[in-house]
């Protein structure tokens, strides 16, 4: 039973980390030539084309990604709940705990987006298509931090900086939710 709550966890967790990639590529308008924006479209297309439909995009947000985001991690726990004891059980607190898991969700996908571009920086020196969108999604957050503080001795401080904010905002989080943000 637990493989089984283990593999419907993971594979929830990564459709809706795709779907966030979506909203936030584009969002940022990242380039639509790359491939891997090819591959996260076509793993999330089949069931956004048919939301698109109901739920038009607000400006350059995806709103109907954001929205099966947001219902995906609301659902997550009742049908976790749902294999382990045999009950689903839904109410308005799984609302709050689906706003919370999509922006825990939200802060490890950045986490593991700008590790995954430090370490490509090591690997291809920027000549792959997969570092120019790594590029295009974390440079809107490491600038701020690079005018702040610049590159010293050649080596980018920034990517460390935006990794001890996140971990602060995900044990700000511990604070505000102590029994809560375990779970999520």
């Amino acid at each position: 039973m637990f493989t089984l709550t283990f593999l419907v966890n993971t594979l929830i967790d990564l459709y809706m980390m795709m779907l966030l990639l979506r909203v936030w590529m584009k969002y940022l308008r990242c380039d639509f030539y790359n491939p891997f924006l090819h591959f996260v479209l076509q793993i999330t297309q089949p069931i956004i084309k048919s939301l698109h439909r109901i739920i038009p995009d607000i400006g350059s947000i995806d709103s109907a990604s954001l929205f099966l985001a947001f219902m995906l991690a609301t659902l997550k726990y009742p049908i976790l709940l749902l294999m382990h004891v045999g009950v689903f059980s839904m109410d308005a607190t799984n609302f709050l705990v689906g706003l919370l898991a999509l922006l825990k969700s939200t802060g490890y996908l950045v986490f593991w987006v700008i590790i995954i571009r430090s370490l490509m920086s090591w690997i291809s020196s920027g000549r792959s298509p997969l570092d120019y969108i790594l590029i295009q999604l974390t440079e809107p957050l490491m600038a701020p931090i690079r005018h702040i503080l610049p590159v010293i001795s050649g080596i980018d401080f920034s990517a460390m900086i935006v990794i001890l904010i996140l971990y602060a905002l995900n044990f700000l989080g511990m604070d505000l939710f102590p029994s809560l943000w375990y779970l999520l």
